[in-house]
């Protein structure tokens, strides 16, 4: 009878509400059959979403369609036991929807009762919204201002073309003048059709393997390291001309160059080590000063052996020798950055590439808004003119628009400073009109027929307390790295190319003339010329 009361009851409780709930949020719907529950329901009438991370807890089996059909009659002791699993199975089933169904209204309550997350969602998209007006609004002055500063770009283009012109109508004047005959008795009185000219377009021819180096671009003073890079204790191999030497400083402290090959058995010296001011070889300790003597033979007797020493000098933080055959020049070239300028780096590099090419893609500027995307031209728009202004006869100017003054120091050196207060912008400022300043050299020595040993100085006239910043030599060092790297690919590129034949000066442009000027100069040194141009 116990067994039979509960089912009685159990029956009777499950006609019962589970949970209370109002009218407008929930629509209770009776299912079919004797035991009455509600499913709950929505407010827009679709039943309320159960995927959720709790998902596997409450994805039980509805145990109803399986009630046992008792209802009304007296129970055996198996049916009873019958009725209470089936009591039991419903129970955790039904506990497992209450709390299911708490744990959503809970849900719910909190996006009903919390506002504030609705604004707040409302508000970032507001905010959004107005971050796009803002950039379109930002881009609609930037747009304005490119405008005007290509009209401006325009009207210089229109002068810079007025002036060609004129130029090309007195050559034209000056040239049927010159090509007319002589008036006679016989074609005085006859008119005599003037004879023409057209001005040869200049071009260059740079293509093929690269020829030897005409030995009189030798004789030139090179810098080849920094002071800071040759201790008292150490030595620096380099290749100049392709032909391997090793600096070192002797006993009074003052830097030496000799071939980097041992007179007894060819081996290279920089894989010995420095003692007293003296190179000594590894392989049987054989030594030399820095005029190429050796004074010391281990194990044998000494004999008169020189090897070939360069003249070397230090000035200026740089070494210098004089490879050529020539003597050598009293003076040497400064170059110190300008007063007010505080160095911050000195970075050298062997690059895979000749000398020349890089000498070429260093005096061109025009190409730093296509290749150098990514550092410092990054964000430049393009002019629709650029200039490289500079006397009819030098190798030195400066970048119109941009805030940059640019020189060919023969016979391997670029200097530049560049106005930072405003870099790459179209307002036409010249240097002098920038507070802050960067000055740069790169020095471009020819190591062999493919491969250039770059120097390069970084100074600034300003924040002299960043060289005092530990490690900023290492980040100076990656910048400087990540723009030529953005530069090698493309002359690699040339390079591979003029190799195969193609002229990688066939069409030069206005603005490659401080490009176009040094291969010039470079032409007339190897062509033996005693008056080297643009160089008074």
């Amino acid at each position: 009878m116990n067994a039979v009361a509960a089912a009685a009851a159990s029956a009777s409780a499950l006609s019962l509400p589970i949970f209370l709930s109002r009218p407008s949020k929930f629509n209770p719907r009776k299912v079919k059959g004797s035991i009455g529950v509600f499913a709950v329901f929505g407010e827009d009438g679709g039943s309320i979403d159960k995927k959720s991370s709790w998902g596997p807890l409450f994805d039980v089996e509805d145990p109803r369609p399986r009630a046992p059909l008792y209802k009304g009659k007296f129970l055996d002791v198996n049916q009873a036991l019958e009725v209470a699993r089936f009591d039991i199975q419903y129970l955790d089933w039904r506990a497992r929807q209450d709390v299911l169904t708490i744990m959503l209204l809970h849900e719910k309550v909190v996006e009903v009762l919390n506002p504030l997350a609705r604004e707040y969602k409302s508000i970032g998209t507001l905010r959004k919204e107005l971050a796009g007006l803002q950039d379109e609004l930002s881009q609609a002055h930037k747009q304005v201002h490119i405008s005007e500063a290509r009209v401006s770009a325009a009207l210089d283009k229109l002068a810079y073309m007025e002036e060609l012109v004129n130029d090309r109508l007195l050559q034209d004047r000056a040239t049927t003048v010159t090509d007319q005959p002589p008036a006679t008795a016989s074609t005085s009185t006859q008119p005599s059709e003037p004879v023409k000219k057209n001005l040869p377009r200049k071009r260059l021819d740079v293509s093929g393997p690269v020829k030897s180096y005409h030995p009189k671009l030798k004789n030139f003073w090179y810098p080849v390291a920094f002071s800071g890079d040759l201790k008292e204790d150490t030595m620096v191999p380099i290749e100049c001309f392709e032909e391997p030497w090793v600096l070192f400083r002797g006993k009074d402290g003052k830097p030496g160059c000799v071939r980097n090959t041992c007179a007894h058995r060819a081996c290279p010296l920089d894989l010995g080590s420095v003692h007293e001011g003296r190179i000594q070889c590894p392989y049987h300790g054989w030594e030399y000063t820095t005029d190429g003597k050796c004074v010391k033979m281990p194990s044998t007797k000494l004999v008169d052996v020189r090897i070939k020493s360069l003249p070397c000098f230090e000035q200026e933080g740089m070494i210098w020798i004089w490879p050529g055959t020539d003597p050598p020049t009293a003076t040497l070239p400064s170059l110190l950055p300008p007063q007010g300028f505080v160095i911050h780096a000195e970075i050298v590099m062997e690059l895979p590439v000749e000398h020349g090419l890089l000498m070429d893609n260093l005096l061109d500027l025009a190409h730093a808004p296509f290749t150098h995307t990514s550092t410092f031209a990054k964000g430049w728009s393009v002019p629709s003119l650029v200039k490289f202004l500079t006397p009819a006869s030098g190798l030195q100017g400066y970048w119109d628009p941009y805030p940059i003054d640019m020189e060919f120091r023969p016979p391997c050196m670029v200097l530049s400073t560049i106005g930072i207060s405003k870099p790459g912008k179209l307002e036409g400022q010249s240097t002098k009109q920038c507070e802050t300043h960067l000055h740069q050299l790169h020095v471009c020595l020819p190591a062999s027929k493919q491969k250039t040993r770059l120097l390069y100085r970084m100074s600034l006239d300003f924040a002299p307390i960043l060289k005092h910043v530990p490690f900023m030599q290492h980040l100076w060092r990656h910048f400087a790295e990540k723009v030529l790297n953005e530069d090698l690919r493309l002359v690699i590129g040339q390079q591979e190319r003029m190799l195969n034949g193609e002229n990688i000066w066939n069409w030069p442009v206005p603005y490659d003339k401080l490009g176009v000027r040094y291969r010039q100069w470079r032409d007339a040194v190897e062509r033996g010329e005693k008056r080297l141009p643009f160089t008074e």
